[in-house]
């Protein structure tokens, strides 16, 4: 008579099998060497009791746990979510699973938060860190294997995927100059955010290259709230135009502008960053950079692979984002 999954244990099946419980988690595990009518019996008999063997069992006598941990700063932003998915489907076909942790945009938070989940998996795609760079070169002897999505780190021996947030930033810029904005205000990111400072050195370059710009900085986060919070300081900013630090930002700042009675962009135009869903179904629609979320989590996957069978990973990218014009810009009115 069978049992119900889960209550037979392996000395059972030894008992029935009239083998050791080491034989029945070698032929289990698929590490048995021995006569193939044992390796039968054994089977056998973990059929008829109807035996499932353990998921932790079976990864302690491994090795391994066949899931890997992808740790963002804030699953609730779709860019990040488009990463997850991506990376999911393709360790599935490898037959990885994925589990995640959320940071919360806390940098304190974020090592004790890796170096725990970290124990429960066989290795770590870190996304968008918001720790430090000090920070990041003293944990990462103890994630490996690792592989990093958004950010660069010379001192750190892992693949990395990063996106040129740089070169974006000024696109976004170069695009609102040619329209005629002189004046613009950038809402920044979080404090910690290694993209954000990226954003900040392009817009200051940009600033060194075109005579007549003015470009103020306005703090800002990573957040709709964020955005609608800044709503007001973009209005009374006296600028034409408004760069936000991701198309969460832009649409709130959006909604916000739009309910202080502020026309976009008849009267001030914005642009986000990343072409979120969301950005094509704004009103008006949002002009962003195209960021390749799916190809990030795909390629991450490939290096992790890689990392994984103990072989040299691909060698590291860094994505150009790609500008797309909507309706949330125009020529300013003066």
């Amino acid at each position: 008579m069978k049992r119900s999954s889960g209550t037979v244990t392996i000395a059972e099946v030894a008992k029935r099998a009239e083998v050791s419980p080491a034989t029945v988690s070698r032929v289990m595990n698929d590490r048995f060497f021995g006569d193939d009518s044992v390796a039968d019996r054994v089977r056998a008999a973990a059929a008829e009791l109807a035996y499932s063997p353990s998921h932790l069992a079976r990864s302690l006598a491994l090795g391994q746990t066949s899931a890997i941990a992808f740790v963002v700063p804030d699953l609730a932003n779709p860019a990040f979510q488009a990463m997850l998915s991506s990376l999911s489907k393709a360790a599935a076909k490898d037959g990885y699973r994925v589990l995640v942790a959320d940071s919360a945009e806390s940098p304190s938070d974020e090592p004790p938060l890796v170096s725990e989940i970290r124990r429960r998996c066989d290795a770590v795609v870190l996304c968008a860190p918001r720790m430090s760079d000090e920070q990041l070169v003293s944990l990462a002897g103890s994630l490996r294997p690792l592989v990093l999505i958004n950010r660069e780190s010379p001192e750190v021996d892992a693949p990395s995927l990063s996106i040129d947030y740089r070169a974006g930033i000024q696109d976004l810029a170069q695009h609102l100059w040619d329209l005629g904005h002189r004046h613009l205000v950038f809402v920044e990111g979080p404090a910690g955010s290694v993209s954000n400072h990226h954003r900040l050195e392009g817009l200051a370059e940009f600033e060194r290259r075109m005579p007549g710009v003015r470009i103020d900085r306005m703090p800002g986060g990573a957040t709709s709230d964020d955005g609608l919070a800044a709503a007001a300081r973009v209005r009374d900013s006296g600028a034409t135009a408004a760069l936000a630090f991701n198309d969460l930002v832009a649409i709130g700042l959006l909604y916000g502008l739009i309910e202080l009675g502020v026309r976009v962009p008849e009267d001030i135009s914005v642009t986000g960053f990343d072409d979120i869903p969301f950005a094509r179904y704004s009103s008006p629609t949002l002009t962003t950079l195209s960021v390749q979320h799916t190809e990030l989590g795909e390629q991450a996957w490939q290096r992790m692979r890689s990392l994984l069978a103990g072989e040299t990973p691909s060698m590291n990218v860094t994505f150009r984002p790609r500008l797309e014009v909507r309706r949330s810009t125009a020529r300013p009115r003066n």
